[in-house]
């Protein structure tokens, strides 16, 4: 089930266009010296005055009879003849004895060539010949041997260059490691600009190619904010001085007793709805059993209550689970699509025993991937304790501004930690049990309507969602970290297996946060309609990961009444999507060529795809690498074009964290019919009562990238946001009719109105397009 790889079927499809050409899958594109030699040197021709002169097998001596030489000598007449001309090879000696005279001399004079001629009964035309052809011979042997010799360096300067870039970036890292523990700025040098094939400009994804209208000069900036190159971490100065630590102490041992106690509760602290399954808290019940310490401050009724609890079995042991939450760079990257950025900004204490005591100070801004959901960043403290008779891991989080006088400045709306977390039990087989509570207060401010039941019900960042996310991640860990795999396809070892995950994490998690308003990202709106829900925002890049310059991303979310599982099997199936949008695949048929099972579910997999196109050759592929993942609480299909040699890169077990990425794609989230009138209580919006209100549709997120310029000083023109704002517009269109249509047909479940479905599409002036 898990780490299972395979090679999909590809009947119909000439072999010339298979990327596995034999049995022990040699992946034949992708040779690092692609063969461009000329014919057999046995039967090759030489133009020579516009006449073919035949070269002799394996010395170029092969020579025309002696009736063609006596009409060259003779002034080149040309006499009607109805036979067919004949040709002869030279004999053993004459073909020594010239090799012989070719070492010596390779440019004999008319004196030398006289002689030779008499002494092998040859004509000196012949003899010319055979110099001439044998001299082209030998340039031609020593220009390949150059070829090869040249290509072997450049593939050498190729991976030098990776590998120093990430060293590069290593150093980076540890300079601001360095820097912030002396307290003194220390410099690295500027990176070199990434090693990038000249010709990627707006070829970097497969939207580029496809725009009907051009995408213009950069050179009139929109009223749009330019993103920085790096998001940086917001500097606060916020640490814990050691007369703080006591109290946060005392304070993390009450929080942890508090968070066990909400999740072994059942009623009447926690109320279960019987509509959607999920457990709701009950705000008085909670207040009554847990007070607020009062030495803490507490803040205003402005702000809004999210309380959730779930609970789930996960594959993955208790010490595993333990070890990730604590570390914030593997806690951000088993959760890609929640947390966008986290940090340990300070070890407050180790574990005496392992993890158990541990208590970090962190940082974390936490995201819907969408720029119409604002982030939400937050300090808090994270504890973690072990009951070993109970044979449980405890990790609680609890706010730190209520004990800290610093003012905190985080992104809008201000969102804070009451204490949540999760207690962990190890079961059989490396299985867990995990039990996860969300509790935190959110600034009343409002969200764009299309999104407002989806954060105001809990399900943007509840526990349902966490542990969804969580269940699906720990079976990727288990296929990552798998053995047993018995037919890797084009995929040459298992080493080159984790490489390819690691690239399409890397990509999941880089279209994530390039689609969110991460690190204070600004998008901007093309219109003043409320309803709009189009977005556009241009970011400069210089450094390795993503093609260097400016980048303009377009995203729309529009509501469809169908199933998100439904949506979900229609854009992850590569034919589907190339057959019926033609916006997207522009005709081209999509291969899978390799697959790599993420989990149980057919949807969680990675595919590397072959992009049939008429300049597609032997020397030249396109290929595709897309992931798609799917849980309870919404999916992805994500993808990005890539060259042969990023993928040969990867594919020979070179670090793969410096190939350029510019991934594209879609979220589905699914979203449960309310009524009109909700009430003004936390955590108590009401459901319909109608039966299919399960199914009431769902949200869908259209991310879409263009390298606009090379240049990252460059400005966009206002073309190229309408070539990209009207692909988007019709990308959404025509997933919206092929599900229609698919579903009116039979193919599809049964849904509510299928015609009701309306895009909104924005013109740049500022008009509404309906």
């Amino acid at each position: 089930m898990y780490g299972d790889c395979q090679v999909m079927s590809t009947m119909g499809v000439p072999s010339e266009n298979l990327l596995m050409q034999n049995p022990n899958f040699n992946f034949m594109p992708f040779h690092p010296f692609p063969s461009v030699i000329p014919k057999e040197e046995n039967n090759g021709l030489v133009m020579r005055g516009g006449k073919e002169l035949e070269m002799e097998s394996g010395s170029g001596s092969e020579q025309v009879e002696d009736k063609s030489g006596n009409e060259l000598e003779s002034g080149g007449e040309q006499q009607p003849s109805n036979k067919k001309k004949r040709y002869h090879r030279h004999t053993a000696r004459q073909i020594q004895e010239m090799e012989s005279m070719f070492k010596e001399c390779p440019h004999p004079d008319d004196k030398q060539r006289m002689k030779l001629s008499q002494d092998l009964g040859l004509k000196p035309r012949q003899v010319k010949f055979w110099f001439q052809n044998r001299r082209t011979q030998m340039k031609a042997q020593q220009d390949r041997s150059d070829n090869v010799i040249l290509r072997a360096e450049n593939d050498s300067l190729k991976n030098e260059n990776y590998r120093l870039q990430a060293e590069l970036r290593n150093l980076e890292r540890v300079c601001c490691l360095a820097s912030r523990y002396s307290g003194r700025p220390i410099q690295v040098m500027t990176p070199a600009p990434t090693l990038m094939p000249p010709s990627l400009e707006l070829d970097m994804n497969i939207y580029s190619r496809h725009f009907s209208e051009p995408m213009g000069s950069c050179t009139e900036m929109m009223p749009m904010q330019m993103m920085p190159e790096t998001c940086s971490f917001p500097e606060s100065g916020l640490i814990l001085m050691e007369e703080d630590k006591s109290l946060a102490m005392e304070l993390s041992i009450s929080f942890m007793n508090q968070l066990v106690k909400m999740c072994q509760a059942s009623e009447p602290l926690w109320i279960r709805n019987n509509e959607n399954g999920k457990e709701v808290l009950n705000l008085e019940e909670h207040a009554r059993l847990f007070q607020w310490p009062l030495n803490l401050k507490q803040h205003s009724s402005e702000f809004r209550t999210e309380a959730t609890r779930d609970s789930a079995v996960v594959i993955m042991n208790s010490i595993t689970l333990v070890d990730t939450f604590l570390d914030a760079n593997k806690w951000m990257e088993l959760f890609p699509s929640i947390v966008a950025r986290a940090k340990t900004v300070q070890v407050i204490a180790s574990g005496v025993s392992g993890a158990s005591g541990s208590f970090h100070l962190m940082y974390a801004e936490l995201q819907v991937v969408s720029p119409l959901v604002p982030t939400r960043e937050v300090y808090f403290l994270r504890y973690c304790q072990q009951n070993v008779e109970e044979g449980t891991w405890a990790i609680v989080d609890f706010p730190i501004d209520s004990l800290h006088e610093t003012t905190i400045q985080t992104s809008f709306p201000l969102y804070r930690r009451r204490p949540s977390g999760c207690v962990i039990q190890d079961m059989p087989n490396g299985y867990s049990r995990v039990i996860w509570v969300e509790h935190a207060e959110v600034e009343e401010k409002p969200v764009h309507q299309i999104f407002s039941h989806f954060v105001y019900s809990g399900m943007a960042f509840g526990a349902q969602r966490w542990l969804a996310v969580l269940q699906r991640q720990c079976e990727r860990v288990a296929s990552l970290m798998a053995r047993n795999i018995a037919d890797l396809g084009v995929i040459p070892s298992p080493e080159a297996r984790k490489n390819l995950m690691r690239l399409a994490q890397r990509m999941i998690r880089t279209f994530c946060v390039n689609m969110s308003t991460c690190g204070g990202q600004s998008w901007t709106a093309l219109s003043d309609s409320a309803v709009d829900t189009v977005r556009i925002t241009t970011r400069k890049v210089t450094e390795p990961g993503q093609p260097n310059g400016v980048i303009l991303c377009a995203v729309s979310t529009t509501w469809l009444p169908f199933p998100h599982y439904q949506v979900f099997d229609f854009l992850r199936d590569e034919r589907r999507r190339s057959q019926q949008l033609d916006v997207l695949s522009n005709g081209n048929a999509l291969h899978e060529v390799a697959h790599i099972a993420n989990g149980s579910h057919p949807g969680n997999c990675i595919s590397l795809l072959r992009i049939n196109v008429a300049s597609n050759s032997s020397q030249h592929v396109e290929l595709m690498l897309q992931e798609s993942c799917t849980d309870q609480s919404g999916s992805h299909v994500v993808y990005t074009t890539i060259d042969v040699d990023s993928i040969q890169l990867a594919m020979n077990g070179e670090d793969p964290s410096c190939i350029p990425l510019l991934p594209l794609g879609f979220v589905i989230v699914p979203v449960e019919h309310i009524n009109e009138t909700t009430s003004g209580e936390a955590n108590s919006i009401s459901l319909s009562q109608d039966s299919n209100s399960r199914n009431s549709g769902c949200l869908l997120t259209v991310g879409l990238q263009v390298l606009a310029s090379t240049m990252p000083s460059a400005k966009i023109n206002l073309s190229s946001v309408t070539a990209i704002n009207n692909h988007l517009c019709n990308t959404v269109h025509q997933i919206s009719a092929a599900i229609s249509n698919g579903t009116s047909n039979g193919t599809g479940t049964n849904g509510p109105d299928n015609g009701s479905v309306i895009v909104s599409c924005t013109d740049p002036n500022g008009a509404l397009k309906q």
